[in-house]
């Protein structure tokens, strides 16, 4: 069931036809409104509270709330996973997305009959990228996404796509998640993630990847960009992280993830060629920026420039292991202080230890604190075309997005 306030009383759904369907006066749920809608429509969703995991298999469709705040898609920590994204082209806008068991938005080409099977739908399978290509397309924008067990905003195998001014608490593992796409080409700038064992996750993502000018303050780990073995397309390459900020990650009112990683800023294991570049990382109390390897897959040619790292346990490690010897990895025009081992321009071979800090138990995702209301979309966001500018992401101040956050150190 869904509860709905200040709305006229549901008619007979509308045909596949219907270009526009609202909610509930066209339809009384999301998830018979995204069937009902054709190719390429609109589904408007007023505001209430509706207990539903929409499934979205039509192309090109944008589903939009008319209130952020106050459109919510409830999963009652009983449901999944809030809305699920397996056609291309599709737009999710300007709603919230809370208490579901794995996930608030899922966008993957993993899908079946039954939809979504990516690791984090219905659990891990080994994935076959030739049976399910990448979907293509998609556009996240002014979701907030709270207390989902395990993330937040979840693309998998899927590429050509954008998250932007969204917001990510409470999530078990990462508030935003791009994962096994190469090349990418995913955009995700002007974002807010507190409170989750991990702010950003980029796992196997690469080419064409960027995460700009988002706050990543107030997580137990701000931000990661790695390769895993327990997805497809290793190693992780090329991906750019520039005019973030990353600061003071070591929050214990956070769930907690299984390896328990705390009080790290950014963090890349096992990268290839990734460009770090004018992030302002500050009061991270294990380290701001660590570059280590993952498993037998070494960091290579990854370039640290032009970054301010200040007030961390270490401002910079490099901590490479003797199994994965990296090579070409190298700092230019930071303002930092502290660094393992010996402060070079360049790094090779092996490093120092990974810095490790006691982390807290940790808390559950549904105790985790809501979100502080956050804007309200505008206009519609243009659909992204040519190559991505960087010009605009210098380092960033330290009040980047506290209008719309918890978290204020």
């Amino acid at each position: 069931m869904l509860v709905a306030t200040g709305c006229a009383t549901a008619s007979s759904a509308p045909s596949a036809t219907a270009a526009l369907v609202r909610v509930p006066a066209d339809a009384p749920t999301i998830s018979q409104a995204v069937t009902a809608v054709r190719e390429g429509g609109l589904v408007l969703v007023s505001p209430g509270v509706y207990r539903e995991s929409v499934l979205i298999r039509t192309p090109r469709i944008t589903l939009r709330g008319t209130d952020r705040n106050e459109v919510v898609i409830d999963g009652e920590v009983r449901r999944a996973n809030g809305v699920v994204v397996t056609a291309p082209g599709v737009t999710v806008q300007n709603l919230t997305v809370r208490d579901h068991t794995l996930n608030g938005v899922l966008v993957t080409g993993m899908s079946d009959e039954a939809g979504g099977v990516a690791r984090g739908s219905t659990g891990y399978t080994r994935l076959d990228t030739a049976k399910f290509p990448p979907l293509n397309g998609f556009h996240i924008s002014h979701v907030t996404a709270s207390n989902n067990a395990l993330y937040g905003i979840y693309a998998f195998n899927s590429r050509s796509g954008v998250i932007e001014h969204s917001y990510a608490s409470g999530s078990a593992d990462s508030g935003i998640y791009v994962g096994q796409c190469k090349p990418c080409d995913i955009v995700v700038r002007g974002n807010v993630a507190e409170r989750n064992a991990v702010g950003y996750e980029g796992t196997n993502a690469s080419g064409g990847m960027y995460v700009l000018g988002n706050r990543f303050v107030g997580n137990r780990v701000g931000l990661t960009s790695n390769s895993d073995y327990l997805e497809a397309l290793v190693p992780q390459e090329d991906a750019t992280i520039v005019g973030n900020l990353v600061g003071y990650n070591a929050e214990p009112a956070s769930p907690a993830q299984a390896d328990g990683g705390f009080g790290l800023g950014i963090g890349i294991a096992g990268g290839t060629r990734n460009h770090v570049a004018h992030n302002r990382v500050v009061g991270n109390p294990a380290a701001g920026l660590v570059l280590s390897s993952s498993e037998d897959l070494p960091p290579i040619d990854n370039t640290i420039s032009g970054n301010l790292l200040e007030d961390n346990g270490f401002d910079f490690v490099y901590a490479a292991s003797e199994r994965a010897r990296g090579r070409g990895n190298c700092l230019r025009e930071n303002t930092l202080t502290t660094i393992r081992p010996a402060p070079s321009e360049c790094f090779e071979g092996a490093g120092a230890p990974m810095p490790r800090m006691s982390a807290p138990r940790g808390i559950a995702f549904r105790t985790v604190a809501r979100p502080p209301l956050q804007p309200n979309m505008t206009e519609p966001p243009k659909p992204r075309t040519g190559p991505v500018d960087l010009t605009g992401y210098g380092v960033p101040p330290l009040n980047l997005f506290a209008d719309r956050a918890g978290v204020r150190p």
